[in-house]
């Protein structure tokens, strides 16, 4: 139940208006309805009290009982409408929220969850769950909580036949009440087993529709292969629900024979009872109409419960992901970050990567001093991104020190360690921004400096809107650029952070023999006032 509670919790604070306007609809929209039933009774007795001319028993005009009922069944209906927008509010509010707080869970994660494949699994399942398990939940209870309000009444009404009437009506909805559990525990089990078949899936069908991938399908004409990968493992997972899905829906039938001989006892037993003129009229339709209705909202209410049961099951998937924990964090109380930084040493460095059988860097040293540029070379899987990776606390090495300034790192906060390492990663992102967010992320900034520095101004002044105008072919009115001009703008993204600590990975990857040496001039330009770090293959 905790979890439960917790996804209810969840729902209540992204509106709590909208959840309280929720609850009251429920209350409201349970009522009603068993108002409209005593009514009808009065209405039906009164009717056949006028047609055998029995005037004393007419107490009220049939007309003001059905212009009551009339009157209900119009509120009822407003209720309905007014909950269903109230529900629409409270669903989009829940999204966002839920966004906020996944995206919020994922970029505080440790680079390490990425290389896990568990870490994948967990976070595919809570992007299922996140935007519509809680608002389930809060429906399922809502539910839960109505249906308890309406057996409560007509229990009320059933009392004037017979209390094994109630009996009976409790009792034929216990089978589907079992099966119902039974069938939401093995789907869930099923899912949670099969989650790396649903991710192949989701890959195969994200890789059919990437621009990323979409050269490489046309030129190896690899189509075919993915679909079938696709339909192959798509035909895997419908073929075992299928099978589960047949066998439970035998069990159903079951219950349904079963419920259906309940209602056809009771209903003979009102037959009975009407004939002998133990009730009236009014009364067995009243009565009648309780039991059906009783065996209504007894299947609502073990359905909320089989709902709650399965989304509790489900839900655990959303707060497993909500409860992994950074293991790189800013330090208790962080040192200020120095006004001037003079040097940067990886002192006896050994690293390997979580899961890895040997070490990609052991006891490395290496000092990077103000003014001069400093150049790691090596070859492939050398380690040589892995330092950016190490020197930005992405990861924390397992054995050594990185220093700055001769303080370890680990004792300044993590913000500031950013903001005084700025980085040309290899794979750069590409953002579909203008020039200028690309840049800067802010649409009101000055980057031309940055731009011209890293001779990117060029390009970018020649295109429609200038630095306003939308880059790549994601969206409208987007200009594609050159690998070679995307690099410009990652280096003018970097440049422009004036971070005192630069370290470029691998800068002129993309670049032609021209460019190579107005970046080197750029380089020379700004050394005397920074720390920089290049990275290149041998």
């Amino acid at each position: 139940m905790k979890k439960l509670w917790q996804a209810l919790i969840l729902v209540r604070r992204c509106d709590k208006r909208s959840f309280r306007l929720r609850i009251l609809y429920v209350v409201l929209q349970s009522i009603l309805p068993l108002v409209n039933l005593y009514i009808l009774k009065l209405l039906v007795d009164t009717v056949t009290a006028a047609a055998t001319h029995s005037a004393s028993a007419v107490v009220v005009s049939p007309l003001t009982l059905l212009a009551a009922m009339v009157a209900v069944f119009l509120v009822n209906r407003i209720i309905g409408a007014l909950n269903g927008i109230n529900n629409d509010i409270l669903g989009q509010k829940l999204v966002d929220y839920m966004a906020d707080i996944m995206q919020h869970q994922s970029a505080r994660l440790d680079m390490a969850y990425y290389d896990n494949p568990d870490y994948y699994d967990s976070l595919h399942r809570a992007q299922q769950e996140a935007t519509s398990r809680p608002l389930v939940i809060m429906g399922n209870f809502m539910a839960l909580f109505g249906s308890l309000l309406s057996i409560a009444g007509v229990v009320a009404m059933l009392t004037a036949a017979s209390w094994w009437v109630i009996a009976v009506m409790i009792v034929a909805v216990m089978p589907g009440f079992a099966v119902r559990l039974y069938k939401a525990r093995r789907i869930y089990r099923f899912r949670r087993d099969n989650t790396q078949l649903y991710r192949r899936t989701a890959y195969y069908s994200a890789i059919l529709s990437s621009r990323d991938y979409a050269k490489e399908m046309r030129a190896y004409n690899l189509t075919d292969f993915f679909r079938r990968r696709f339909v192959d493992t798509r035909s895997r997972l419908v073929g075992q629900l299928l099978r589960i899905s047949r066998r439970l829906g035998s069990l159903d039938i079951l219950s349904a024979f079963i419920e259906a001989a309940a209602m056809f006892a009771v209903v003979a037993l009102l037959i009975r009872q009407a004939l002998a003129a133990a009730i009236t009229i009014g009364t067995f339709v009243m009565l009648f109409e309780a039991f059906r209705r009783g065996q209504s909202y007894l299947s609502s209410l073990v359905a909320s419960i089989a709902s709650l049961y399965d989304n509790r099951l489900f839900v655990t998937n959303l707060f497993d992901f909500l409860d992994f924990r950074p293991q790189i964090v800013s330090p208790a109380a962080p040192l200020p970050m120095p006004d001037k930084i003079v040097s940067v040493e990886f002192r006896d460095v050994t690293f390997r990567y979580p899961d890895m059988q040997h070490d990609l860097l052991q006891h490395y040293n290496l000092t990077a001093p103000l003014g001069k540029l400093t150049r790691i070379e090596g070859q492939n899987g050398f380690g040589k991104s892995t330092l950016v990776k190490l020197l930005l606390r992405l990861y924390d090495p397992q054995q050594g020190s990185i220093l700055i300034n001769g303080i370890d790192i680990r004792r300044f906060s993590l913000h500031d360690l950013r903001c005084a390492v700025g980085v040309l990663f290899q794979d750069f992102g590409r953002y579909a921004l203008t020039a200028t967010e690309n840049i800067a992320f802010d649409p009101a900034a000055d980057v031309s400096r940055a731009a011209s520095l890293a001779h990117a101004d060029t390009f970018i002044q020649q295109l429609p809107e200038s630095y306003h105008n939308m880059l790549g072919r994601t969206f409208d009115r987007g200009a594609e650029l050159s690998m070679g001009q995307w690099q410009r703008i990652a280096i003018a993204r970097l440049l422009h952070t004036d971070a005192p600590v630069l370290v470029l990975d691998e800068p002129m990857a993309w670049m032609d023999i021209p460019s190579r040496q107005l970046f080197n001039d750029t380089l020379e330009k700004i050394n005397p006032d920074k720390i920089i770090i290049i990275i290149t293959h041998t």
